[in-house]
């Protein structure tokens, strides 16, 4: 399976690199506006994003708009999981090991994933279904893994462009399904979710 699905990576990435910067800028605000409209969109507590990287949809006009009542988290690489830690436009930031920018704090002062109400990650690909396809190191999958047992929250949102879906996508087993997937266009809902 790593070999099908790093080709589709390939071209998926570079499906999203070659919008333009008026494309992207668009499409963020639509997106923006897609999550805030999630039937389980939270009113208070923690939500988690991204630092967007490599033609990723941005998440900064959701992230402005989110209500006071909501702290906006990034992820913090720990050991071989991530960890969220509250985070505004201004406060330090340091490189982890991949080059992404994540808050300068101890992993003692970050939030575990179980404590986050919402959680939107990036996606290479995805399909209508609900699968997704995200960079291939597992982190996602390591962090939330305990979603397989129980149900939401946090809820889990794939976000991606829509010239990033394609037809179908290999699951497999270790993989954790998303509730939703948000692109500029359209938001699917994974049969679970009654929207």
């Amino acid at each position: 399976m790593p070999a099908p699905r790093n080709a589709l990576r390939a071209e998926l990435r570079q499906r999203r690199r070659d919008l333009p910067a008026a494309a992207r800028i668009d499409a963020a605000d639509r997106l923006a506006a897609r999550l805030l409209a999630l039937p389980f969109a939270p009113q208070r507590g923690h939500v988690a994003g991204y630092w967007a990287m490599d033609g990723e949809i941005a998440l900064h006009r959701w992230q402005l708009t989110l209500p006071d009542t909501v702290a906006y988290c990034l992820p913090v690489l720990h050991e071989n999981v991530l960890r969220f830690a509250p985070w505004r436009p201004g406060q330090a930031l340091r490189q982890n090991r991949f080059g992404i920018p994540e808050p300068d704090l101890d992993p003692a002062d970050t939030l575990d994933a179980g404590a986050m109400d919402l959680v939107v990650t990036p996606l290479v690909g995805f399909d209508a279904q609900g699968g997704r396809l995200g960079m291939g190191g597992g982190w996602y999958d390591r962090s939330f893994a305990f979603r397989h047992d129980r149900p939401a929250p946090p809820w889990l949102v794939g976000a991606a462009f829509a010239v990033q879906q394609v037809d179908a996508l290999p699951v497999a087993s270790w993989d954790v399904a998303v509730d939703a997937i948000c692109t500029e266009a359209d938001t699917l809902f994974a049969s679970h979710v009654t929207a």
